[in-house]
């Protein structure tokens, strides 16, 4: 049995009301198919994907439209079946404008012939379920989109033996993760046995809060004589972190700068594990996935979204935004990105769309008051208060020295901020400074 621990820092933003009440016991529903879907050809960390069609081009759903760019990529297929419209652009989440494939949908939902079950799978070795990985264009779903073929290939030196699956969806609202488990645990499970074969891990654990007691039975029902143990662990904030995730389950403690598998362990996220399971038993690619759609909607809903979809269809599905929207965000209230538009595609890392009022708009800044809340919540041991001052000031070296680059961007330090300082923004830039200026050197 793992022997759970916990980590420094975090919060606990739950006892402020985090938003999980109005979905998480709500079934997932799949969203409207639009006429139009819009398909950047970067969803993923890594190079962006060489286009594969042309305008006029009649595709079948599954069918690949972008291939990989590089080692660390990941291709892109078609939503929906139909004709390509144009080789375009569109602004992403980030501000960033990207290539992307437009395709007019003919509703016909006709399937690439590649995209069909398979019957072999039991004999199918590590190599083999490696290829279908990355042929299906899978990244990680818990916002990181990481290439996961990439993820299941440590080098060699660095063997794994422990595989986790991250099922603690720590951030407010967000249940999408919560959904996937309920009514989706064997497949996860399923998903979760692969990537153990893949990467030859003998040990394997799955952590989920305790704030989702459907989910742990779930999983522990389908995980029951398999070798698989389900921990629920406390809720706090950021318990989904992979550092702090490792910690809690294995006293493992990843060095900073270091990657998990220095520690001989790989975290998988639990709709990643479901997407592998889809695309090695149905060779089914990445071309939907569920997005908690929340705030103040009308109708709050986890919804399963083609990749493409335009985020205003998404509102339209909840029924609406009720009056006094001021925010609007990309992800969870505490990592997510505030968006300027609604004219934006799903993507691959597309997990929730949150919508705020008053209580979303950051109030007025002022100084610091040396109370020392972020340096006991931040779980990286960090002090962003200094960090903040000298980022303010542009002075790189001394935020470096400070292990700005360390941070991972949780928002703790920001939450508990009584002078409502953007301490997480300033550690962001830091960041941002810092390699900047490697680059100059």
């Amino acid at each position: 049995m793992a022997n759970t621990r916990t980590f420094k820092g975090g919060v606990h933003p739950h006892e402020t009301g985090n938003g999980k009440q109005s979905t998480n016991a709500q079934p997932v529903i799949d969203a409207k198919v639009p006429a139009c879907v819009v398909i950047p050809l970067s969803q993923h960390i890594g190079a962006p994907c060489k286009c594969v069609v042309t305008p006029g081009q009649t595709v079948a759903m599954g069918q690949v439209i972008g291939e990989a760019g590089g080692f660390v990529s990941a291709p892109v297929h078609a939503s929906v079946s139909g004709t390509v419209k144009a080789i375009s652009s569109c602004v992403v989440a980030s501000g960033q404008r990207v290539n992307a494939v437009v395709i007019e949908n003919d509703f016909q939902d006709r399937w690439d012939e590649s995209v069909k079950p398979r019957q072999n799978v039991g004999s199918l070795d590590a190599k083999q379920l490696l290829d279908i990985v990355r042929d299906r264009g899978i990244v990680g779903l818990g916002g990181a989109t990481f290439p996961t073929a990439v993820k299941l290939a440590p080098p060699a030196e660095k063997h794994v033996d422990t595989l986790i699956l991250n099922g603690a969806e720590c951030e407010p609202y967000l249940t999408s993760d919560h959904r996937l488990m309920v009514e989706h645990a064997a497949q996860v499970i399923d998903g979760m046995l692969l990537e153990a074969k893949i990467l030859n891990a003998t040990k394997l654990l799955v952590g989920i809060e305790d704030n989702k007691p459907d989910a742990v039975a779930a999983m522990r029902q389908a995980a029951e004589g398999k070798n698989i143990e389900v921990v629920a662990l406390p809720t706090r904030y950021p318990q989904g972190g992979e550092k702090q995730l490792i910690f809690a389950l294995t006293g493992r403690r990843v060095p900073n700068g270091a990657l998990p598998a220095d520690v001989q362990t790989v975290v998988s996220n639990v709709s990643t594990a479901y997407a592998v399971s889809l695309a090695v038993r149905e060779n089914k690619p990445l071309i939907d996935r569920v997005v908690t759609v929340a705030g103040r909607v009308k109708k709050p809903a986890n919804l399963r979204v083609r990749i493409g979809t335009p985020l205003y269809d998404l509102v339209e599905a909840c029924g609406g935004f009720e009056d006094g929207v001021r925010k609007v965000v990309l992800g969870g209230p505490m990592m997510g990105m505030a968006i300027s538009s609604l004219n934006i595609p799903v993507t691959k890392s597309t997990g929730g769309l949150l919508a705020f009022g008053e209580e979303g708009v950051h109030a007025q800044e002022s100084p610091c008051i040396r109370c020392g809340r972020c340096v006991e919540a931040c779980p990286m041991r960090l002090v962003p208060t200094r960090i903040d001052a000298y980022a303010r000031r542009s002075q790189w070296e001394e935020c470096s020295k400070l292990g700005a680059m360390n941070c991972m961007e949780c928002g703790a330090c920001t939450f508990v901020c009584p002078a409502k300082r953007e301490l997480t923004q300033s550690c962001r830039m830091a960041k941002m400074g810092i390699r900047a200026s490697a680059k100059k050197s």
